[in-house]
């Protein structure tokens, strides 16, 4: 990502926008846990139970400078961990993990993502969301921005490949340079990572040959872009008109790759969180083929954290928030999008807050990490009782109505507790990505 459009820091015509009918759906929830520091992706293991990455709350260490160059320093610690979810009882199984956060723990990056093999041996990615040339300077050697393979059992673990460290070397979109790598997905030996920060993906064989960028994602070109009023706190100061500035007609902003999933015909799935100014309907869902060719699968979409596929073919999208991040409502939804390209809602909203990755359980439900850019608050979903209702025709199927919002949030939210129920965080801290290219 550029340095003037930092942010996340953590899809050519969409085959749904003019499929007619559209739905929505009634559904409720159960909360299987709580209480977890910055929740990230989750995953069934072999032995059927659920398991949570938690990027941590960092630590009294060492610290890099923050990658939109604004705001406080994100300090190192080892609170991150994984909690496994079992007969409604939770467990962190693999603690002391690598985090960096902001002083108050928010911001966090650290454990992003866990998958298990067809053997059943997990692999976790851990987050970083800073330019990787400080990392191994300022915090030593450290884990932040790789893959790891964990043994659960000797709470210990393996460095497999440093996705940090292979933009550094190549920084393969040009851009500037900055890692926070977010989505993982295992396809055969190969392990297949997006990098929000670096905006490309990569793949590498499991034992930690051949890593590679597989494509880069371009920058969007926003026509008459709506940005934040002028006198509104933003951890994108620079990107803010001022009040005697000319709008401007034309935006470029960061595209921000967030997740990986791969589809019944091959092609990588890859959603679009978006950078600043976090437009509305702005974010996509791209399809990588095998001759690395890149389309655009669906649209309309409002910054997406993470998508999975069902054994029916539906394609599952979440949204981190409904509306622009700076506007700081941060109801989040679940869209299905059926192999013809018919979108329901599953749920928006009524609960549903900032949530950061989803999963299909082998009960067809789906599973959330819910509330995923805050210490201690965030939780794990399963969405049930799911009932469809019609709604009226949208020439964009789904229009995004959410999104998350920006890092000065969070502490906005906290000063005026009185008026807000919950802290909420921004793209920023929750990816710690606009942090893409630093």
């Amino acid at each position: 990502m550029k340095l003037k459009q930092l942010t996340i820091t953590f899809l050519a015509f969409c085959v749904a926008a003019f499929s007619g009918m559209k739905a929505a759906s009634a559904a409720s929830f159960s909360v299987i846990a709580d209480g977890l520091n910055n929740a990230g992706g989750l995953s069934f293991g072999p032995d059927g139970n659920l398991y949570v990455t938690e990027a941590g709350i960092g630590g009294n260490g060492a610290c890099v400078p923050p990658a939109s160059g604004q705001g406080d320093s994100l300090c190192y610690g080892t609170s991150g961990a994984v909690t496994k979810i079992e007969n409604g009882k939770t467990e962190r199984i693999l603690t002391g993990l690598p985090s960096i956060a902001l002083p108050d723990g928010t911001g966090a990056a650290g454990p992003r993502d866990i998958k298990f093999d067809a053997t059943g041996k997990p692999y976790v990615l851990i987050g970083y969301g800073a330019n990787p040339a400080f990392r191994d300077r300022n915090l030593g050697y450290t884990d932040l921005g790789k893959i790891i393979a964990p043994d659960f059992n000797t709470n210990s673990w393996k460095s497999v490949a440093d996705i940090a460290n292979y933009e550094l070397a190549n920084n393969p979109d040009g851009g500037d340079v900055g890692s926070n790598p977010l989505g993982l997905l295992i396809d055969g030996n190969k392990l297949v990572v997006v990098d929000a920060g670096a905006n490309d993906l990569l793949s590498v064989n499991t034992n930690g040959i051949n890593l590679q960028a597989i494509t880069t994602f371009p920058q969007d070109i926003l026509t008459n872009p709506i940005f934040p009023p002028s006198d509104t706190p933003s951890n994108e100061p620079a990107q803010v008109p001022s009040q005697n500035e000319t709008p401007r007609s034309q935006f470029a902003t960061q595209p921000v790759p967030s997740s990986v999933a791969k589809g019944a015909d091959g092609g990588y799935y890859v959603s679009q969180f978006t950078g600043f100014p976090f437009p509305e309907g702005g974010a996509k869902i791209y399809r990588v083929g095998a001759d690395r060719k890149l389309t655009v699968y669906a649209d309309g979409f409002t910054q997406l954290t993470d998508l999975e596929f069902d054994p029916e073919g539906n394609l599952y999208a979440l949204q981190y928030a409904n509306q622009s991040a700076w506007k700081g409502n941060f109801d989040g939804s679940v869209i299905k999008i059926a192999p013809d390209g018919t979108r329901t809602t599953l749920l928006s909203g009524n609960g549903l807050e900032s949530p950061s990755a989803l999963t299909i359980g082998a009960d067809g439900a789906v599973y959330v990490t819910n509330r995923g850019d805050r210490p201690g608050g965030g939780q794990v979903l399963r969405i049930e009782n799911i009932k469809s209702i019609p709604e009226p025709d949208s020439a964009f199927g789904v229009l995004a109505i959410g999104i998350l919002g920006v890092a000065w949030l969070h502490k906005k939210h906290r000063r005026d507790s009185s008026r807000l129920y919950k802290i909420k965080i921004s793209p920023n801290k929750l990816f710690n990505s606009q942090s893409p290219k630093v």
